[in-house]
């Protein structure tokens, strides 16, 4: 698990992990509307992470989980 800070910019999401100085951006994610957004999102390093559903409310910071490289 991971804090991430989550923001929008320019018409995309950014993710990022400063214990890493790691910065990508969402290329898809499974649920994406604004009273149900997160779940499963894969990033444009090709990493797979989950993001707990929720309201969709940027940035903030939301705890993360790695599901693959």
């Amino acid at each position: 698990m991971a804090t991430v800070m989550l923001r929008e910019e320019g018409g995309k999401i950014y993710f990022y992990i400063a214990k890493k100085d790691m910065e990508e951006s969402i290329k898809t994610i499974e649920f994406n509307s604004d009273e149900n957004w997160g779940g499963e999102v894969q990033l444009s390093n090709g990493e797979t992470w989950w993001i707990e559903p929720c309201e969709k409310k940027l940035p903030k910071e939301a705890v993360c989980k790695k599901l693959s490289d």
